[in-house]
């Protein structure tokens, strides 16, 4: 598959959740008002960040499925919100790889379906170049590495609007792994399912830059689309 599509990187750095919200909600506002207006949309983003700790619950989620009161939360200095993509409640932190793309999938294909695949099958190639296999799981969607216990690596979560989208994936490199124990991870309620990292799988912590380059090289080739970089966001807390 190949298209006039360019996509720009933007890498956010360390970002707070929301700062980030707001800008990739604005990128996407940008790209379906493009669309609404019959204007094309060749420009299109893929954002890669870290976020400080953070929970964030998917619109079909359960917040029983947060384990912390609003007070512990204030207390611990960790964030929630409640947000518009799909799927349950997941954690982000310093260590772990965000990706958020917005893309225009008329220039791809408008299957919602595809697209999470093609997410999996980019973290997928990603993970094999450092060693690890890692698999689907039908009944979830994800990256997941095969034992007892099957152990979820990679976290996704979507929203779209005219075929743009946002959100994205959230890939578990050298965070701390502990701070899922504050949630029931996706809402997967089975002792027999758990969270890992790449650290954690291969015993040793991974430069987020050498990973961040492979996931934009598998990007480019699972989507067949030019990724234009580096373009460094400044921001200020």
């Amino acid at each position: 598959m190949k298209n006039n599509a360019k996509i720009f990187l933007q890498d956010l750095g360390l970002m707070d959740y929301q700062k980030a919200w707001a800008h990739q909600t604005k990128l996407h506002k940008q790209l379906v008002n493009n669309k609404l207006e019959s204007k094309p949309n060749p420009e299109q983003y893929f954002i890669l960040c870290e976020h400080p700790v953070v929970y964030t619950l998917g619109k079909s989620g359960s917040l029983d499925h947060l384990l912390l009161s609003q007070k512990e939360l204030a207390q611990k200095g960790y964030a929630y919100y409640k947000i518009n993509r799909g799927g349950d409640i997941t954690h982000h932190g310093p260590g772990q790889i965000v990706g958020y793309p917005i893309l225009d999938l008329s220039y791809f294909k408008e299957d919602v379906g595809w697209y999470v695949r093609s997410i999996e099958e980019v973290i997928i190639r990603t993970l094999v170049d450092f060693g690890v296999e890692a698999i689907r799981i039908e009944k979830y969607t994800g990256v997941w590495i095969e034992g007892r216990p099957m152990r979820k690596i990679a976290a996704i979560g979507v929203h779209m609007s005219r075929w743009i989208t946002l959100h994205g994936f959230a890939l578990n490199v050298n965070n701390d792994i502990g701070l899922f124990d504050h949630i029931i991870p996706c809402g997967i309620q089975d002792p027999d399912k758990t969270v890992t990292s790449l650290a954690a799988e291969i015993g040793k912590e991974i430069a987020l830059n050498d990973v961040k380059k492979r996931l934009i090289r598998h990007f480019e080739a699972v989507f067949g689309a030019s990724i234009t970089l580096p373009e460094k966001i400044e921001h200020h807390d």
